[in-house]
């Protein structure tokens, strides 16, 4: 295996927008839950471990249609924009 090039990575706006839109449903049914909505979608994220997230406002199902690695992405993309 060759390691001395760095891959790219990027995704559509489209996409962009649809990430956005389900992960601030599922901070919202997770807040809606009681549940601390931080610490339950970093716990998912490096598990990937579908438990943190409830099923409450069909939460689970939407955040498992998104690739981690583009959810990571678009965190990363959205923290930074404000530097």
């Amino acid at each position: 295996m060759n390691l001395d090039y760095t891959r790219k990575f990027q995704i559509n706006l489209d996409k962009s927008e649809e990430i956005k839109a389900t992960l601030a449903t599922v901070y919202h049914a997770l807040q809606e839950r009681g549940h601390n909505p931080i610490n339950q979608i970093v716990g998912y994220i490096l598990s990937e471990d579908p438990t943190y997230i409830t099923t409450h406002g069909n939460a689970r199902a939407l955040i498992r249609h998104i690739d981690r690695d583009e959810l990571l992405q678009e965190l990363v993309k959205s923290y930074l924009s404000d530097t």
